[in-house]
Formats: structure tokens, sequence, C-alpha cells
């Protein structure tokens, strides 16, 4: 039986603790936390023993893999990729900067190389998106494919059904000043989506010469009900975030996110424009707390066979549900 270490109890952490325990997929043997109140509630929920920090989790059964749900950003997870790899522990994390770390954080992305390999660990970043729908997922799909000229993701939520600190990220019910305050900020914005782009024309053999990432509002038409309160008309609902990539004046890659409370016709897509033409279209959308928590831990066995080192999705072997028990 898998033994899991959790570090970070926000929504996601505990999900994952709860849906490890439901699957019966493994047990768990520690939880790191900075908030007591998650201790206490992640501790009633698996009996396992929580720590304000790493350094003091008390002395017990090794982990076999740490999953680390606490920060989008690389820089802010590194002490802690750190600890873990340096104890030769297996990581699979949601940092939505560690899926393809090599866009801006080249520095970073060959440490943790080094030292997964000099601790003979491994390390992987995951989730839903990034991590499945809007690179995963194109990139398999292509496989169909004898010629793939352009690429196309789409992904548009209803974020009514989301957890309140995903609704904040997106900017919900901001007036449109304070909407752009935040943009320029960098806090209000969905991490990975260039990490995507990346993962996406690195795989296919794209030589991108120049891309970008734009983020506008989607801007409420009527009165709107969320879990942070009413949105009046005119403020934000969401955002629309899309990222782009060129070779000379075409436009190859196109994968554009959209959040927003009451979204009408929420889907992913995936088009591929080429031979085959492909046109994959998920209604309904697949929702992402629980699909994150999923993809998290059914890369756990993946990432154990896989060598030693920092590890993308495609370079583990085809993750996928199994029934636990």
């Amino acid at each position: 039986m898998i033994k899991v270490l959790q570090v970070g109890i926000g929504p996601v952490g505990f999900r994952v603790i709860s849906t490890l325990r439901e699957r019966r997929l493994g047990r768990l043997v520690g939880a790191v936390d900075f908030d007591l109140d998650r201790l206490r509630d992640a501790s009633a929920e698996s009996g396992a023993e929580g720590a304000s920090s790493l350094a003091e989790l008390a002395p017990g059964e090794r982990p076999d893999v740490a999953i680390v749900t606490t920060s989008s950003s690389l820089e802010a997870c590194m002490d802690t990729f750190r600890a873990l790899l340096d104890r030769g522990m297996n990581v699979v994390s949601s940092c939505e900067e560690l899926l393809y770390p090599w866009l801006r954080h080249p520095v970073l992305a060959a440490e943790l190389h080094e030292r997964a390999v000099r601790g003979g660990a491994r390390i992987l970043g995951t989730g839903v998106n990034p991590g499945f729908l809007m690179d995963m997922l194109p990139v398999a799909a292509s496989a169909v494919c004898n010629r793939v000229e352009r690429i196309e993701v789409f992904r548009l939520q209803d974020a009514s059904t989301r957890r309140l600190p995903f609704q904040k990220k997106i900017g919900a019910g901001l007036d449109p000043a304070a909407f752009e305050r935040m943009q320029q900020s960098g806090s209000l914005r969905h991490v990975g989506l260039g990490e995507s782009l990346h993962f996406v024309a690195h795989y296919l053999g794209f030589d991108l010469e120049r891309w970008e990432e734009t983020l506008d509002p989607v801007l409420a038409d009527r009165e709107l009900e969320s879990g942070l309160g009413p949105i009046p008309a005119g403020h934000a609902a969401g955002v629309c975030q899309i990222a782009r990539g060129w070779i000379g004046e075409r436009c190859v890659l196109h994968l554009e996110f959209q959040a927003a409370i009451g979204l009408e016709n929420p889907h992913d897509r995936v088009k591929i424009e080429g031979t085959p033409p492909l046109d994959l279209v998920l209604h309904g959308g697949v929702h992402g707390d629980e699909a994150t928590a999923a993809m998290l831990l059914n890369c756990i066995e993946p990432l154990a066979a896989a060598e030693p080192g920092l590890h993308t999705m495609a370079t583990i072997r085809l993750p996928h549900w199994t029934p636990g028990g």
C-alpha cells in the first residue's frame, strides 16, 4: 500500500486526502500545513500525524511519495522540493509552473533534476490544467495524425461550482479598476497557460519564433450570484486568458482559458487542423478540483516507475484510473 505525505491542506490537498481514503489507493502517513485548523481536520479525516513544517514532522513511517499542493509559483515551492528530494522522496505537485519549468525557471529546473538524480527520486508537476486538458490531451490526440498544422484548445468553465479561492483568483466581483490593479500586480491570472503552450510546442516539434499571453475580464451582463456575494452588471465575472504561439506569420497554437461565474455552455475542446482533422469536445467541461486530485493520485505509480529526475507528463508512462483497494 502506497504511503503518502500530504504537504498543503487547502481545498485541493484535503480532497486528495479524502480521495486517497475513499479509493483505498494508499495510506496517509503525514500531513504538513501552517494552519492548525487544517491539520486537525486532516488528522480527523485520516488519523495521520500532522506538523506545521517538514522539519517538525515527527519521525515515523517513511512515505513513498509526497504530494505538494501549496503554491502555483515554482520559486515559492523550491525549499519544500529541495527538502523532499534531498530525502530521496518522490514528489507529485500541483505547482503549475512545474508542469514545464524550463519556460520561466531553467536554472531551477536544472537544480531540481540534479537533486532528484542525486537522491534517487523523481519529481512531476501535474493536475487537470495544466497537466492534462490543455497540454497532455492535445499532444496525445495528435498520435492519430499524419500532419498537424495548427492546434486550438479551449477551456470554458462556469466558475460557480469552483472553490472560493479559485473564484477570488479569477477576479469574480471586482469592478474594472480593481481588476486592472490586481492584473498589474500579477495576482490575478490562471497560472500555467504559457507552460501548457510550450509543453505542446516542445513535444510536437513546433519551434516557436514568438509567443504572447493576454488577459481580459469577462464582464457580467446582468447581476450574478457567487460564493463571494452578488456581482453587479459591469463588474468582472471572471477572466479570459489567451496564449498564442507563432512560426513566422502563422499562429500554430491557440490556447484559450475562460472561467467566469454563470458562463454559458461550459466545455473543454481540442481542435487539430491536420490530417485527419480532429475536434474533441468534453461537454460540460471537467470539474477542476476533483480532476486535479485524481491526476495527482493517478500519477504516483507511473512516476515511481520512471528513472530518477525531473519529469513531465510526456516522460512518464500513461497515467490512468485504477480501482484501488
